[in-house]
Order: C-alpha cells, then structure tokens, then sequence
C-alpha cells in the first residue's frame, strides 16, 4: 500500500515538473508571392502571332517589346497562354483561311523554335504536363468566326490543328451571327443574333469540344448561343459594362446567364474597357485626328507593305497622350464580375500585343503578379486567388471536354458537310 501510494506521489510530481502541452501553433497566412508562384496562371488571349508571323520575332526574344515572351512569362509565372488567331476580315477578305492557317502555323513554329520553354497544348492534360516540365503551355483560339468561310468542315479542320476555342464574330458581323462591333450600323445585315447556321456552328464546336467564345458578340448573339449551347462558354477577354459602358464588355444581366451556363468572363486589360475616362478619352482623340484609320484603309488597299506590326506601332504612339488608368480599374472590374457572376466565374483575358494600353505597372506577362498581389491586398485568400489566375478556365475546358465524349458517343457518326452547308437565304433582321 505504501509502495502504490509512493508511486502516486512520483507521478504526481513527474506530471508537475512535466511543461504543459502547447496549442497548435496556427498557420503564419500564405503571403501574395507564394500564391501567385505556386498558381497555374492561364491567360486567354494574346495577339501575339501577328508580329510573330509579319515581323518574323521569335518569342525567346527579351528584346521584341511584346507583352508575351518567354523571358517574360518565367518572370510572372504564366504557365498558360491562348494565342489569338486573328484575322483582318478587310485586308484578307476572300482570303480568311489562307492567313488563319498561316497564323497557325507561326504558333508551331515557335514551339518548334522553343522546344525547352514552349510546349504546344491542346487539352486540359497537356496544361498540367507543361507545368510538370516548367514550360509555357501554347494554345490557340481563333478570334472571329469569319475564318471558317462558312465551313463546318474547315472548322473541324481547326480544331485538328489545334484550335480550342473560337470567338463567334469579331468586331465584325459575319454571315451567320452578330457583331457587338456593328450592332448598330444599318447598313450591316443583321440575323437576330444567329442564323440557323450560326446554330449548327455552336452545336458543332460542343459536339468536337472546341469552347464557344463570345466575346466581341452583340448582346442578342451571346443570349442566342447559350439556349443551343451544351457546354459552357467563354468570354476570352471581356470586361463590366456596368463599370464601363462599352458594347465589348459585358452586363450584369449577361454576368448572371454566364453563371447559369457554368461558363467564366475573362477580365480584358484594355485600357478603354476599364475606364470610363480613358474610353472617353479614346473616343474624343479619334473623331478629332482620323490618321488611324486611314492608315488602316491604306493598309487594306491592294499591295500594301503596311502591316499589323506597322499599324500597332501607330497605334502606340497615337494613344500615348491619354494618361493610363491606375491598376486599380482593372482589380475593380475583377471585384465586381465576381461579385455578380460568383468566384467560379471569372478570370484573365489581357488581350496583350492587341491593345495599344494597358493599365499601370501592367506591361507585359512579367506584371502578372501584381495582380495577384492586388487581389490579396483586398482580401482576396489564395484558394479564390488561383481561381481567378486560371483554375476558372480550366475547369470550363474540362467540362467542355467532357461534353464533347458525351455528345459523340451519343452520335459517333458523323457526316462531312464540308461544302454543303448552306446559309440562310434571307437572314432575319
């Protein structure tokens, strides 16, 4: 008995003498850089193989003053970029295939060009290989449904290239949907949006899982495209029209559908889609000095030497004298899409090497962490943060994948309509 108690004595003075278990210490929060570095930031459209297709640049190029080169994209972590396929539906009319392909190819030819820094991507799976291998994952959507000639099945012939997306219109109304762009010029041909071939065009690109884009449409086309669409769309580089009142960016109303459709609005950098001054600005500046486009009109003339890179550079200097917008305007356009459309619903779409002005501090890829950094100063957590830098859209194409397997295993057969598709005889208007 009393050797139990001497032992309850020691005990005692053992658990005394012993210190007293600490609390979990809780995690110090994720700083800016650390979320930013360990995100996979995808941007969605870039111009950039105009200049490298006119002016024969390569992209490992520190030199070129591009907005999107290799050395620049390792300084702000992009680990994604959709290269625009654009083409001028002026200067290349009767031609559109001819300069898409080239465009294309100038995409290839940097890959090929770059094979330790680029590697060509065409699905959600070789995003995440690139970054296994630290390299810049090249994809390619096309900006402009005239580039299809009216061809479902050159279409199909983009898509085997490479192309995974495709803007409906540019600023353009094309022969089977409606333009943001001329919406109200009446001596355009409207169709109510889209034709019933602009229908089979949208359910064509659900059907081999290239996303429906669309930005640049009119307001009717994009509300037309999401009764047909099966998948979700995009808006590759489009702002608020509620912060600022331009026909590129988007309403509250169209933020809410997008939500619905489960599809994500890429912010566009552009300083005259994010500030209601500079778009002000913008507008005064060219009804009073017309050089601009006349430069354009001359470079649409038969012959002409001028190129895209020519009228860019112009282009520049033209818009200098407007003060840029503070980074600010771009982080507020972020705030309010995803106030409106949810934090799964937004995302990045600089538009760079297409725009003539970005806003402060954004000059190229290399800037992108800012963005980050802003986004945190404002409360942003690091899980809503790498959302909005990517983990958006790649969400979206996976759904837009899925749904592709899904709709050819409903119809595994399909028939070439190449040259067959007929437009509407009379569009309605």
């Amino acid at each position: 008995m009393r050797r139990f108690a001497f032992l309850l004595l020691l005990c005692g003075l053992c658990a005394a003498q012993s210190p007293t278990p600490k609390q979990p210490a809780k995690a110090a929060p994720v700083g800016w850089k650390a979320i930013h570095d360990s995100a996979l930031v995808v941007d969605t459209h870039a111009d950039t193989p105009q200049p490298w297709l006119d002016k024969n640049i390569n992209a490992a190029d520190p030199d070129s003053k591009l907005m999107v080169t290799i050395p620049a994209a390792k300084a702000g972590n992009l680990g994604a970029e959709f290269f625009s396929i654009w083409v001028d539906p002026v200067k290349f009319k009767g031609h559109y295939p001819d300069r898409t392909l080239a465009l294309i190819d100038a995409v290839y030819q940097q890959v090929q060009r770059n094979p330790k820094d680029m590697m060509f991507a065409t699905s959600v799976k070789d995003i995440y290989a690139a970054r296994r291998e630290h390299k810049l994952a090249s994809l390619m959507g096309i900006e402009g449904g005239h580039s299809i000639a009216n061809d479902l099945g050159l279409l199909r012939d983009y898509y085997r290239l490479g192309v995974r997306y495709m803007t409906l219109t540019w600023s353009n109304t094309n022969d089977w949907a409606d333009s943001s762009g001329d919406v109200d010029d009446k001596n355009i041909q409207h169709h109510d949006g889209l034709t019933d071939f602009g229908r089979d065009v949208v359910r064509e690109m659900n059907r081999i899982g290239m996303i429906v884009d669309i930005s640049h449409t009119s307001d009717r086309t994009f509300y037309k495209t999401l009764v047909v669409a099966r998948a979700p769309v995009i808006a590759s580089h489009s702002s608020s029209r509620a912060l600022t009142n331009v026909p590129r960016n988007m309403t509250d109303d169209m933020l809410r559908a997008l939500n619905r459709n489960g599809g994500v609005a890429m912010v566009n950098f552009n300083c005259g889609f994010i500030s209601n001054e500079y778009a002000a600005a913008e507008k005064k500046l060219e009804a009073e000095d017309h050089s601009i486009a006349d430069l354009k009109k001359k470079a649409a003339e038969p012959g002409s030497n001028i190129t895209e890179a020519d009228i860019q550079k112009a282009e520049d200097a033209f818009y200098a004298s407007i003060p840029r917008p503070p980074l600010s305007n771009l982080i507020d356009h972020i705030d309010h899409m995803v106030k409106i459309a949810g934090i799964d619903h937004v995302g990045l779409g600089s538009d760079f090497d297409g725009v003539s002005c970005t806003p402060e501090g954004i000059d190229s890829a290399a800037d992108l962490p800012k963005i980050t950094q802003a986004l945190h100063d404002r409360g942003y957590n690091a899980e809503q943060i790498k959302k909005i830098l990517g983990g958006n859209i790649l969400h979206v194409f996976s759904e837009v994948e899925k749904t592709a397997a899904q709709l050819q295993a409903e119809s595994p057969e399909n028939k070439d309509t190449r040259h067959e598709v007929k437009l509407d005889a009379q569009p309605k208007k």
